[in-house]
């Protein structure tokens, strides 16, 4: 018996099946998006310190809420050094 069949058979398995469906697209798609998406790095041989590059006006997360950003000046010493 294939899955057609089934369904129509026992038509409550349509809305578990759209359910499940949608989810597995959404987390297909969420998936690639993020790896496409250009916060994320997936080579880290190329850029081993991603994390210099970062914008600080930008913000990183999904939802931010009165992000202000200044910089620390002991950090901004260390990397004056460390140069």
């Amino acid at each position: 018996m294939n899955v057609f069949q089934l369904v129509m058979k026992k038509k409550e398995l349509i809305p578990l099946i759209a359910f499940v469906g949608v989810a597995g697209f959404g987390a297909a798609y969420m998936s690639i998006y993020s790896l496409l998406k250009a916060d994320v790095i997936v080579n880290r041989h190329t850029n081993p310190e991603p994390w210099e590059n970062v914008n600080p006006s930008k913000p990183q997360k999904l939802v931010t809420i009165n992000q202000k950003w200044e910089p620390i000046e002991e950090l901004q010493t260390v990397k004056q050094l460390t140069k």
